[in-house]
């Protein structure tokens, strides 16, 4: 049997140490020029979609962005600024294996952010 490849991801506070909840994604396809609209989701309490971004067998090669809105997240949550640091979060990968599971994790705190490919 062929695995069959998806996308997940999980956001966590690291300023307060817990899943950032609440937090809309949106997924971006991208082809040269063309960025072109997948689907919008937002995260639980866990910091995690309640399904896969990409449901199992249906990722294809290709460049895509993650774009995280966690400056709305931090409002809720963080000392008042009139200008946020952190605000919106693009994350742009590329699939090269549609058979597995890539996981784009954000660590993200009002003054930094990180992420790498998860399992």
């Amino acid at each position: 049997m062929v695995d069959q490849g998806f996308l997940t991801t999980h956001i966590l506070d690291t300023a307060r140490g817990c899943p950032a909840e609440g937090v809309e994604i949106s997924l971006f396809s991208l082809n040269g020029d063309k960025r072109s609209h997948i689907i919008s989701m937002v995260t639980n309490d866990d910091g995690r979609t309640d399904s896969p971004i990409i449901p199992k067998g249906e990722l294809t090669c290709g460049t895509y962005e993650l774009v995280f809105n966690i400056g709305t997240y931090f409002k809720g949550h963080a000392p008042e600024s009139e200008h946020s640091f952190i605000d919106v979060v693009p994350i742009r990968f590329g699939v090269d294996d549609e058979t597995s599971h890539y996981h784009v994790p954000l660590l993200a705190s009002p003054f930094s952010f990180s992420t790498y490919r998860g399992s």
